[in-house]
């Protein structure tokens, strides 16, 4: 399995396959590289690598979970570029991945090829926020992958109406490990404990600039119309500010879209072939 080392000594995974435009793919907050499976197949064309950030997936955790943070998550991806010799690259962010490359545009913005952001901007709301910190962190009350599945599907309907049943399965299989003693996280619980710290650090940063740093790189939008972290009052102002930013809105979809919906890939490779 692919390893690299980062500057403060973590082994974080990822993975490497294909050829062309190099496309890192970053997963959102609880997640890792398997989220971009659906993308996967539909990849032609590009070097699709997909990162497991730190305290995710098969990446180390840290001790320190204060490193969980987009800043340094952000420092991670260049040192990823670094390790795969590679002098810029499109950035694929879904959620909390879309936040590290608005922060990449603004730290590094010569590394970046272009980027799509899925189902994230500058503003999200409380509501959204509180339902991320409901079970963040958290084992789920489920016992079984198959428990888990009708769960998600229950609580997913209205805003992925229409999703089949398998769907909600293998999500239940890709993010968390079933054992004797129930379910467990897929990605270290103490995330939880970073986000709080934050919180109580004062109000969160004005994202705004991070957003505007897009300006002059191929870019791109995905929203799904049911979602509660892209509002979309925030999506059309992300319009009205970056003029040159193409946009999709997903029906029956909320956080986030599968990234495999026809409309999805059009949009992801629309971007991608503006790059010069």
């Amino acid at each position: 399995m692919p390893f690299f080392e980062t500057s403060d000594g973590l082994q974080l995974y990822y993975t490497d396959a294909g050829k062309g435009v190099p496309l890192l793919c970053l997963a959102g907050l609880t997640r890792d590289s398997r989220d971009f499976r659906y993308f996967a197949p539909h990849a032609a064309g590009c070097r699709m690598i997909a990162l497991d950030a730190r305290g995710r997936g098969r990446s180390d955790h840290d001790p320190d979970f204060m490193t969980y943070n987009v800043l340094r998550e952000a420092q991670d991806v260049l040192e990823l570029l670094d390790h795969l010799g590679s002098d810029r690259a499109a950035i694929l962010g879904t959620s909390r991945g879309g936040l590290v490359a608005m922060t990449l545009a603004a730290i590094a913005k010569n590394r970046l090829a272009a980027v799509v952001l899925n189902d994230v901007g500058p503003e999200i709301p409380a509501d959204g926020i509180a339902r991320i910190m409901d079970y963040v962190g958290r084992r789920p009350a489920a016992k079984t992958h198959a428990q888990a599945a009708e769960a998600l599907a229950a609580l997913m309907a209205p805003a992925f109406p229409g999703v089949p049943a398998a769907r909600w399965r293998e999500e239940a299989e890709a993010f968390y490990d079933e054992g004797a003693g129930g379910l467990s996280l897929r990605y270290d619980p103490r995330l939880r404990d970073a986000l709080l710290a934050q919180a109580e650090a004062g109000p969160a940063p004005d994202l705004w600039p991070l957003f505007m740093a897009l300006d002059g790189l191929p870019c791109g939008v995905i929203r799904g119309a049911n979602s509660d972290i892209l509002c979309a009052g925030t999506c059309a102002e992300m319009r009205r500010r970056l003029p040159a930013l193409q946009a999709v809105e997903i029906p029956d979809r909320g956080h986030v879209p599968f990234l495999d919906e026809p409309e999805s890939l059009a949009l992801i490779h629309s971007v991608l072939d503006q790059i010069k």
